[in-house]
């Protein structure tokens, strides 16, 4: 048995941080050696700390993670710590300064109460929120609500709207969400769906029923391709019935294929995606570069371990061969200077300032992405 730092919103950000954005954590801890070496590991990964809070007494929140090997699959068995993140906790200079020059605030859907709380001050700042969506939780809506952006397991959606099908339920998240710009559905190895709301001054006039959209989509899937990519739709009207009518477009997100014997289990691959789906909204890719580049770097997480020591074995310039939605065996690229070449990369250069160049357009990076778990 292994003992290593993880959750979601730690992984998420040291995937970020990997990626060479400026994350900072808002948490809580416990002062005990699980605690403490949470600390040391994020801190060695380049996550700001400074805002996170130690309690004197109580426990660190843990997991047990079960690999079974025979199928590559993995079951989490959570034990929360004490006492919870309070608002008290968070004194309004220091909340003030975590959110100075924020690009970004993550959450990652737990501790609702006081998560709706700092999603608040985000609004009122008008710092765009992201939200992992994971499963219905008791004061989710309170954060779903503020959120620009929302990244959903793959039952969440129809769970949450009671939607018959996946496409009828994230026209149902926009039609239920207005603040809401994007939804992204996250399906392992099958990839990922992604619904963008566009507003034009002249919306199309033709309606295309959603999950007839999507089908069509899927037929345009060429399976001899290995490599992720992106398949859209034009800016169409789409209708889901008995739901209403969403301006926007239709995106799949492949996967990659990987020979079985490579396969080792899915840990923080979810939490890695939301890592790159961060660094594509700071660089304000396109969807169609965006989640191709995130199912890239999901797949470099290299080795049989859980959690935050595999998001952070993340090399810092990637290869072209990743997979979404899995860890691999392959080996990492150990240079964090190796700029390579090939159509799709994106190359990305060493700590604090990332430059991307795509189709010979230069893109500078430096953000601050705020977290809250």
């Amino acid at each position: 048995m292994k003992m290593q730092g993880g959750g979601d919103a730690a992984n998420t950000l040291t995937c970020a941080a990997r990626l060479d954005l400026n994350p900072r954590l808002i948490s809580k801890i416990a002062d005990d050696m699980p605690g403490s070496s949470i600390l040391r590991e994020l801190e060695a990964d380049g996550v700001d700390t400074s805002f996170l809070v130690v309690a004197k007494e109580g426990v660190t929140p843990f997991s047990y993670v079960i690999v079974d090997q025979k199928t590559n699959t993995r079951t989490c068995i959570f034990t929360p710590g004490h006492p919870p993140l309070q608002p008290d906790d968070l004194s309004p200079s220091n909340l003030e300064d975590a959110m100075r020059g924020a690009s970004v605030v993550y959450f990652d859907g737990r501790l609702t109460y006081t998560a709706a709380f700092v999603a608040r001050e985000a609004a009122r700042r008008n710092i765009p929120i992201l939200l992992d969506a994971e499963k219905k939780r008791e004061g989710l809506y309170d954060i779903l609500v503020l959120a620009r952006y929302a990244v959903c397991a793959a039952k969440f959606p129809q769970a949450w709207t009671e939607a018959p099908t996946i496409g009828s339920a994230l026209v149902s998240m926009l039609l239920r969400l207005p603040k809401l710009k994007f939804v992204i559905v996250t399906l392992g190895a099958m990839g990922c769906i992604m619904l963008e709301r566009i507003d034009t001054e002249q919306p199309p006039t033709e309606e295309v029923d959603v999950d007839s959209l999507l089908r069509s989509l899927e037929q345009r899937k060429d399976n001899t391709v290995t490599a992720p990519i992106c398949i859209s739709s034009e800016v169409v009207s789409m209708r889901a019935e008995g739901i209403g009518t969403v301006h926007g477009k239709l995106f799949l997100g492949t996967a990659e294929k990987i020979p079985p014997s490579e396969l080792i289990d899915t840990t923080g691959a979810g939490d890695a995606f939301i890592g790159a789906v961060l660094y594509g909204l700071c660089a304000e890719m396109p969807p169609e570069k965006m989640l191709p580049f995130a199912a890239k770097v999901v797949s470099r997480l290299p080795f049989a371990f859980s959690c935050a020591k595999v998001v952070s074995r993340l090399p810092f310039a990637f290869s072209c061969s990743f997979y979404f939605g899995l860890k691999t065996k392959r080996s990492r690229i150990n240079s964090p200077r190796h700029n390579l070449q090939e159509e799709s990369l994106y190359n990305i250069s060493f700590w604090l300032l990332t430059t991307i160049y795509t189709h010979g357009r230069e893109i500078n990076v430096n953000k601050h992405i705020l977290c809250f778990l």
